[in-house]
């Protein structure tokens, strides 16, 4: 196992700079997510750590040695590509153990990896037969039991369950999470999926145009947003932000522009206009108007089994809320939604800090 470093990294294509200033710090055996959106540099940044991608500055260290001149092989690590990479012509058990012949292992060493690396992915009775025959799931245990059998210090995936189906991506989601329980190797994970980051990660790091606009725990981040883009990019659905204004004499509350009124987290809010973020699971229904709720309006039902989500309208604002109820409304009602205390959050809205 290894840590990772990432000093004042930054990556220029001519004269176009894609990542500014990265500084990175990864634990020995840590499950570190990289997510934002496309062309945000993330798959960039973890070639740049493969030795993929040339660096254009800075310095990339892995157990305290700087590797900037080092070779892919050299790095001691291996990388699952989103496209699989496997040599169409040979079996499973071929393409698991060719760098294992590569570096000239014995026959025998090379049977006793395969065994037990092909033990921990369940793909025994897969052995011999050629990625043709295998499906995508079992394509994608092949190509992380090839880089398994390495025993590398640090793994590298590159979106792998992009491809997948979604029932197939919920099961390969839980497998590479018991696969990292179980091997506890240093492992950098790259995807636009927030679902895997939230599930994944011991921590993410959300890019955003080549730089890192937060690091922390999937909790923290979603519960945290250091600003509108971090609070909107991660949670299906998505983050709620509605226009508001604080007074110069109370700033406790928040006014909507049809008059109503809702309380406000005790923090340093300034008199003038301001975002107030929510999550769709942050509503409770009122009975009736209050000076802690809101009116708004039922657009679209959605039942999901589990919940039931309700898209609103307030004025010309829409946005999302989500009960664990089984409610009785149609498209038009009327409801008084209330926060729960403390979810609130506010934002500049000029900057998309929070505040």
């Amino acid at each position: 196992m290894a840590t990772v470093e990432l000093n004042n990294v930054y990556k220029r294509f001519g004269k176009t700079e894609v990542i500014h200033n990265v500084n990175l710090e990864i634990m020995d055996g840590e499950f570190i997510v990289l997510i934002g959106p496309s062309g945000c540099g993330k798959s960039t940044l973890l070639r740049m750590i493969a030795g993929l991608e040339p660096i254009s500055g800075g310095t990339i260290s892995i157990d305290g040695a700087v590797v900037n001149e080092l070779s892919p092989r050299q790095r001691g690590i291996s990388m699952v590509f989103q496209s699989y990479a496997l040599y169409p012509h040979m079996t499973s058990a071929q393409n698991m153990t060719f760098s294992l012949r590569l570096a000239g292992e014995s026959a025998e060493v090379q049977a006793q990896k395969l065994e037990h690396v092909a033990g921990i992915l369940g793909l025994g009775d897969y052995l011999e037969r050629l990625p043709k025959q295998l499906s995508g799931g079992q394509r994608q245990r092949v190509a992380m039991g090839r880089a398994i059998v390495r025993e590398p210090t640090a793994f590298l995936f590159d979106e792998p369950l992009s491809n997948l189906d979604a029932a197939l991506r919920v099961r390969m989601r839980g497998e590479l999470k018991e696969l990292h329980q179980h091997l506890k190797t240093t492992t950098i994970y790259v995807t636009h999926d927030q679902i895997e980051a939230m599930t994944l990660a011991d921590r993410i790091v959300v890019l955003k145009d080549g730089v890192i606009e937060q690091i922390g725990t999937p909790l923290e981040l979603y519960d945290n947003p250091k600003n509108r883009f971090v609070g909107a990019f991660l949670g299906s659905p998505a983050m709620n932000f509605l226009d508001a204004a604080v007074s110069g004499e109370d700033l406790s509350s928040a006014v909507f522009e049809d008059g109503d009124r809702i309380a406000l987290p005790p923090v340093a809010a300034r008199p003038g206009p301001v975002l107030i973020g929510l999550r769709p699971e942050s509503f409770v229904l009122a009975d009736a108007a209050g000076p802690d709720n809101f009116g708004a309006e039922v657009v679209v039902v959605e039942p999901t089994g589990a919940d039931t989500e309700l898209v609103m309208r307030k004025g010309g604002q829409q946005f999302i809320a989500t009960f664990r109820d089984r409610l009785s409304v149609r498209p038009g009602d009327r409801l008084h939604l209330a926060p729960i205390a403390g979810r609130a959050h506010l934002f500049d809205p000029a900057t998309g800090a929070r505040m």
